[in-house]
């Protein structure tokens, strides 16, 4: 059996310029994937940027707004997006709050 802690397990400031009012808990960090908890505030952004992988975003609380290339799209609770390799993407709340899982795989 393996049983390990969190590798980041309380609340903190993503460590990212541009990153404003999201908190981030790293649940799993293993050779292969990535999963974290982000929990954004009224007006929380996480800048545009491409990614190096696929990522996997599903809304588990509140709402707010996601991009992909050219489009933009809310992002409602028990909803989901994917964000493809190297197309910039982006997460905001414009007056909500909203927790999502980020899944991030190689």
């Amino acid at each position: 059996m393996r049983l390990e802690p969190f590798p980041r397990p309380e609340w903190s400031p993503l460590p990212f310029e541009g990153c404003v009012g999201v908190e981030g808990k790293v649940l799993v960090r293993e050779a292969g994937f990535f999963l974290s908890l982000l929990r954004f505030a009224p007006e929380g952004t996480i800048h545009e940027h491409p990614g190096e992988r696929d990522a996997y975003v599903v809304c588990l609380d509140g709402e707010g707004w996601t991009s992909v290339g050219d489009e933009r799209s809310p992002l409602r609770a028990g909803e989901f997006v994917v964000w493809p390799q190297a197309i910039p993407h982006r997460l905001w709340t414009d007056g909500t709050t909203m927790t999502t899982l980020m899944y991030e795989a190689w």
